[in-house]
């Protein structure tokens, strides 16, 4: 276990912002307004979350200037630059119906419409242009997209995806 498993990236600590400690950082999330009431994160000190409390936060874009308490000249502040921010993975909104969080569906059952059961979901690959899911059928690897089209249902209560791969995606792993 490390010391993040129970947290999720953020984004990172650019630079300096002005001289009262305020610094700029990248969201590197899809909403990053969703993050203007934030009043903490977690940064990565010495690869351990250390707690930091926003007095102040402004977002345009992916870009936050942000202002910590107790964080009030640029001596401390330079101290945060390049840092990786987290958040508690209990602090993200819970997803319904087919939209998942990668790591909510590790361990989930996976069950094509055609082929039947594939097995267990051991992992999303997040690859630049594609996540895909990592399952182990008879111990042979097969990919499959994370796709709106493929995924049919997401059951979270049995722990169980139901998908419909491209014809014939599955065969080539297992020939």
């Amino acid at each position: 276990m490390g010391a993040f498993d129970e947290y999720y990236y953020l984004g990172r600590i650019t630079k300096l912002h002005g001289n009262n400690g305020e610094v700029a950082a990248y969201l590197d999330v899809d909403e990053p307004l969703e993050y203007e009431q934030l009043d903490i994160v977690f940064l990565n000190i010495n690869n351990s979350p250390v707690p930091f409390f926003i007095k102040n936060i402004g977002i345009l874009n992916n870009k936050a200037i942000i202002s910590f308490e107790d964080i009030d000249d640029t001596e401390k502040a330079s101290q945060l630059i390049k840092k990786e921010m987290y958040l508690p993975l209990s602090t993200l909104p819970e997803l319904k119906g087919n939209k998942f969080y990668f790591h909510e569906v590790e361990g989930f059952k996976v069950i094509d419409v055609n082929f039947g059961e594939l097995g267990i979901l051991k992992e999303v690959l997040d690859y630049p242009n594609q996540a895909v899911m990592q399952i182990f059928y008879n111990e042979k690897e097969v990919l499959i997209p994370v796709n709106d089209d493929i995924i049919i249902n997401v059951d979270r209560e049995n722990k169980t995806m139901t998908v419909k791969a491209p014809e014939g995606l599955i065969d080539i792993y297992l020939e």
